[in-house]
């Protein structure tokens, strides 16, 4: 079963099962993957690729990770709450993320494959360790760990 046919199954059971969050996560789910499907080259019958599936779900992930930390700076504790019970669900759908140690290894095997000596060489290290962690870690947490191999 591909990601797109298992959300419309689960808004299938969120609705069945009355649960408020996972029905509107999911719903916004949906919307975006038919949004992605209807870009040019995005999906042959209407169907995505798992991959591009996997890349929207990071994608409203990041986004929620993002309003949240905004809404608690402000003191918007309910609308926090809302994008932490939404990042939830949609973290049911992501691959299991490494932590720092399991990134730093990799970061290092790439750095001394690359022969980088310094952090302004981030250029030739970024786009072979997202393609390495592509799903794994994301972009913020890379250049973290980056930062804390070089200095």
């Amino acid at each position: 079963m591909s990601l797109q046919e298992q959300v419309n199954s689960d808004i299938i059971v969120a609705m069945k099962a009355k649960d408020e969050i996972s029905l509107r996560t999911l719903r916004a789910v949906k919307s975006s993957l038919l949004i992605a499907a209807s870009e040019k080259g995005a999906s042959q019958d209407g169907k995505l690729s798992d991959e591009v599936a996997l890349k929207t779900f990071q994608k409203l992930a990041k986004q929620r990770k993002e309003s949240l930390d905004i809404f608690l700076q402000n003191g918007r504790a309910e609308l926090a709450e809302k994008e932490k019970e939404e990042l939830m669900v949609l973290e049911r759908y992501l691959p299991k993320q490494m932590d720092e140690a399991e990134i730093k290894v990799i970061l290092q095997n790439i750095v001394t494959e690359v022969g980088a000596t310094s952090i302004a060489e981030v250029g030739k290290i970024m786009p072979l360790a997202m393609k390495a962690l592509a799903g794994k870690a994301d972009g913020k947490t890379i250049q973290a760990v980056l930062k804390e191999i070089f200095n």
